[in-house]
């Protein structure tokens, strides 16, 4: 059971492979992100030059800080919109190296359960309960990554159900405040 040449190259093309794909994931995701930067940025801009030109030409300091108050919820809105926003990029990001990381997790498993029953076959007697104990810890190993994979993807189901209720109090207190 010796190692060839050639299966070197296919290892060495897969790791390859999977670090261009993860890189391009990620370049996607900071992609996503400046993209969204740049047209909030814009977004600011246009509006503080708007803002500032309906403040130049308010008539007393009463009707100056109504304006101020009323440009107050909006921008808030902004804000709150900005960071959903980067949240769902970042958990979209999040999901794609998960996926990567179970695909190659399961692509793992299979072949050091090839790797055994092909250890098995050529092992001298009495070897079987060996085999057998590493295929019983690589189970118990695969079952608590299950296990540890779903708790994650709870604990991201209630981030998510956090920022989103968080989200709606903080729109509640702006438009509290400009109700006020």
């Amino acid at each position: 059971m010796y190692v060839t040449p050639e299966q070197i190259t296919a290892a060495n093309k897969s790791n390859v492979d999977a670090a261009l794909s993860i890189a391009a994931a990620q370049f996607a995701a900071l992609e996503k992100l400046a993209g969204l930067q740049s047209a909030t940025l814009k977004s600011i801009f246009e509006d503080s030059i708007a803002n500032a030109r309906a403040l130049a030409g308010a008539k007393d300091v009463q009707e100056f800080m109504t304006m101020q108050q009323a440009f107050a919820q909006p921008a808030v809105e902004k804000a709150v919109s900005f960071s959903k926003s980067v949240y769902a990029i970042t958990v979209e990001a999040n999901s794609e190296l998960s996926k990567f990381a179970e695909a190659k997790s399961s692509e793992l498993n299979q072949g050091l359960v090839s790797l055994l029953d092909k250890a098995s076959k050529n092992a001298p007697a009495g070897s079987d309960v060996g085999v057998a104990a590493v295929k019983s810890m690589l189970s118990a190993a695969n079952s608590a990554y299950d296990t540890f994979s779903k708790a994650a993807k709870q604990a991201t189901e209630m981030a998510e159900a956090n920022v989103s209720a968080a989200t709606e109090t903080v729109k509640g207190f702006a438009k509290a405040k400009k109700a006020a």
